[in-house]
């Protein structure tokens, strides 16, 4: 096994980073399936990070405690942040939720004594282990499966479709998407609290506009319309660079090319349930076809 040990020695972090930006995409995914273009989960992702690396770097408190803490203020802040925002739709509640990430990052900045400002938090501690994040990915992914499928879920779909005919039919919009959102939060708040303590260092940089358009384009990339299609975005805009480092200057051009072909091509994004459905079922029916016709051909 001394090329395993060699492999994790040399790529653990990539590994363990494709978990925590599934749960990235999977926080935004939540917010999408209740039809709402919300742009804070990066905000959310640096409230966690923040809070469970002040938790260990000052406090010693435990890990576990740490994680409930950064999962913690997103979702207070999500709470009251969505009273008056979540009454907002599409473009406008897009602009609100940039705006309170640019508010986040600009605090972080000047809060120099407990954020580090603009040098950031050194020398947190490593204690995100594979099993860690493994566990987070599979107990996120299972409950919101579990969701979906329930009548919550099944209030997400109508919400996103017709918000309007939703509310006619007896179902809570307003407490619906603060679910979501508040949901979302929560999610983002975890991966940025595993991120924090994989990565030994955070800046306010890292969790601002740039950081919440990636996030939003893994899970348009992988397509919204199922769990896996998020998992597989985030899991191919985490690879392109390390796949793509040997056009050296290139690379962002090359990564820009492939996206771009992707969403012309594939407007669904590239885990599409129905389209996957037809292509396959079309495989299966030529053979069967074909032997229909030669039946008919013997006879």
């Amino acid at each position: 096994m001394e090329w395993f040990e060699n492999f994790w020695a040399i790529y653990s972090n990539l590994v363990l980073s494709l978990g925590t930006n599934a749960l990235l995409a999977l926080s935004i995914w939540l917010t999408l399936s209740c039809g709402m273009l919300a742009m804070a989960n990066a905000a959310f992702m640096g409230l966690g990070a923040y809070t469970a690396s002040i938790l260990t770097l000052n406090y010693e408190v435990p890990f576990p405690l740490a994680l409930a803490g950064g999962m913690a203020l997103p979702a207070l802040v999500a709470f009251v942040m969505g009273k008056p925002t979540l009454r907002l739709s599409g473009v406008y509640l897009a602009m609100a939720t940039l705006a309170f990430g640019e508010v986040v990052r600009i605090v972080a900045l000047n809060a120099e004594s407990l954020t580090g400002g603009a040098l950031g938090l050194n020398g947190i501690p490593q204690l995100t282990e594979w099993w860690h994040v493994l566990l987070a990915v599979v107990v996120v992914v299972a409950v919101l499966w579990r969701l979906r499928i329930s009548r919550i879920g099944r209030a997400f779909e109508a919400i996103k479709e017709d918000e309007t005919a939703a509310g006619l039919m007896g179902i809570d919009v307003g407490g619906h998407k603060m679910l979501a959102f508040v949901l979302g939060a929560v999610i983002a708040g975890l991966a940025g609290a595993l991120n924090a303590h994989l990565t030994f260092f955070i800046g306010p940089n890292e969790y601002g506009f740039d950081r919440g358009v990636e996030i939003l384009t893994m899970a348009i990339l992988g397509g919204i319309t199922s769990l896996i299609g998020p998992i597989v975005g985030s899991t191919l805009l985490t690879l392109l660079p390390e796949v793509l480092r040997s056009f050296a200057d290139f690379r962002l051009v090359v990564n820009g090319l492939i996206l771009v072909l992707i969403v012309l091509f594939l407007p669904k994004g590239i885990w599409d349930p129905a389209r996957l459905r037809a292509w396959f079922g079309s495989k299966r029916a030529v053979p069967a076809a074909a032997a229909k016709s030669t039946q008919g051909g013997a006879a």
